[in-house]
C-alpha cells in the first residue's frame, strides 16, 4: 500500500529502465497500479520473456543502455513520455579493481543513465514529465570490493544534481533514490548469510531489510505533483542506515 490514489497516474507513460526485475520492477508494478501506462526493459532475452509472462501488466523490450542507437531506437517509439526511471545497474563484487571490468560498470550504470535521460530528453520536455535515477548508499560510502559500483553511483548523484540544473528551464524535474539495503535476488546471498546481515541489520534503525515496495512508493512521490518543486535531490531509502 503506498496510500496515492489509485488514479493518480492515469493517462501518463512511464519508462522504466532495468525494470524487469528487482527494484525496477516494484517500481514498475507501482506506477501501473496506479493507472500509468508502464513499459519495461531487460538487458537479456531471457530477462525480457521472463518480464513478458502470462501475468504482465508491463510489456517489456530487450535494451543495452550500453549501445546508443539501440536506445535512441527505443526512445523514438515513444509518442510522449511522462516519467523515465533509470534503474539498470551492475555489480561485479571482488573483480571490479580490473580495469576493464571498472570500465563495463562505469558504462552502465553512469553512461548508461546519460543515454537514456539524453535521449528521453525532447519527449520528457514536451510534456514538463521527470526522471528517477538510481543512486545508492554507495553514492555517500566507498566500497572496497566494489570500486566500480560506489565510483559509478557517486557519479549518478552528481549527474543528476547537474541535469536538474541544465534540463529546468525546460520544465524536467530530474531526482533520484538512494536505496539501501534492499531484498532483492541481487542481495540474496546476504541476505541468507547470518554474518553478514546480521550487521547490517544492527546498523539499520528500522531494523529490517527494505523492499522494492518501499523503493516504489518514494519514486511515485517524486513523479507526483506532490513533488513539483523538488528536483536535484538525492533521497535516500534506507531504514535509517546512512545516519547511524
Amino acid at each position: 500500500m503506498t496510500g496515492f490514489d489509485t488514479e493518480l497516474f492515469a493517462g501518463r507513460r512511464v519508462l522504466v529502465v532495468g525494470g524487469s526485475s528487482g527494484i525496477g520492477a516494484g517500481i514498475a508494478l507501482a506506477f501501473a497500479a496506479h493507472g500509468a501506462a508502464v513499459r519495461v526493459t531487460g538487458a537479456t532475452p531471457a530477462e525480457v520473456a521472463v518480464a513478458n509472462g502470462a501475468a504482465s501488466q508491463c510489456p517489456a523490450s530487450l535494451l543495452d543502455v550500453r549501445d546508443d542507437t539501440m536506445v535512441q531506437a527505443l526512445l523514438a517509439e515513444f509518442e510522449t513520455l511522462d516519467v523515465l526511471v533509470n534503474c539498470a545497474g551492475v555489480i561485479r563484487r571482488g573483480d571490479e579493481l580490473r580495469p576493464e571490468v571498472f570500465a563495463s560498470v562505469i558504462d552502465i550504470n553512469l553512461n548508461g543513465t546519460l543515454r537514456c535521460c539524453a535521449a528521453a530528453r525532447e519527449l520528457l520536455a514536451a510534456g514538463k514529465g521527470c526522471i528517477i535515477n538510481t543512486a545508492s548508499m554507495l553514492s555517500f560510502f566507498g566500497g572496497g570490493l566494489v570500486p566500480a559500483y560506489a565510483a559509478s553511483k557517486g557519479g549518478v548523484a552528481q549527474l543528476t544534481k547537474s541535469l536538474a540544473i541544465a534540463f529546468a528551464e525546460q520544465g524536467i524535474r530530474v531526482n533520484a533514490l538512494a536505496p539501501g539495503w534492499i531484498a532483492t535476488p541481487l542481495t540474496q546471498a546476504l541476505q541468507d548469510d547470518s554474518a553478514r546481515s546480521a550487521p547490517i541489520l544492527a546498523r539499520t534503525p528500522m531494523k529490517r531489510w527494505g523492499t522494492p515496495q518501499d523503493v516504489a512508493g518514494v519514486a511515485l512521490f517524486l513523479a507526483s505533483p506532490a513533488a513539483a518543486f523538488v528536483t536535484g535531490v538525492i533521497l535516500p531509502v534506507d531504514g535509517g542506515y546512512l545516519i547511524a
